[in-house]
């Protein structure tokens, strides 16, 4: 009967209606408040700024998300499940086949809400994990 019946809840990669009621209600939001698009914009580039400055080699991205070039999957992998469990932050491993081999990288995606000091000790955090995991630097 589902199968006959309701053929769009099998076989539909749409959300429900309540969360895309949310998700427009959110961009409409965003649309009312440039100063938090600027903000998010701001915190990226400053990321990436402090990344590059630590010698954190830094891909190019013109969106929110600051991608870190590792070059290995298990680097990758090493680098962000010790940022999560040595210093409680984060951060999305991107791996083959979502990226072709030998440019995996980590996405960061720093909020208006993340403060300079936050930063600054992430960027500490990633000085050492690079070192320590023998990732190369630019």
């Amino acid at each position: 009967a589902v199968r006959s019946w309701a053929s769009g809840f099998i076989f539909t990669t749409s959300l429900p209606p309540a969360l895309t009621a949310g998700a427009l209600a959110s961009v409409r939001w965003l649309k009312a408040h440039p100063e938090v698009r600027e903000a998010h914009q701001e915190r990226a580039a400053a990321l990436k700024a402090r990344f590059r400055a630590a010698g954190i080699p830094v891909m190019e991205s013109v969106s929110h998300i600051v991608p870190v070039f590792v070059g290995d999957p298990v680097h990758a992998k090493m680098i962000s499940d010790m940022l999560l469990e040595e210093h409680g932050v984060y951060v999305q491993p991107i791996n083959y086949p979502t990226v072709p081999k030998g440019t995996e990288r980590l996405r960061f995606t720093p909020s208006p809400n993340h403060s300079d000091a936050m930063m600054d000790d992430l960027v500490k955090a990633m000085d050492r994990l690079w070192t320590h995991c023998n990732v190369a630097r630019l």
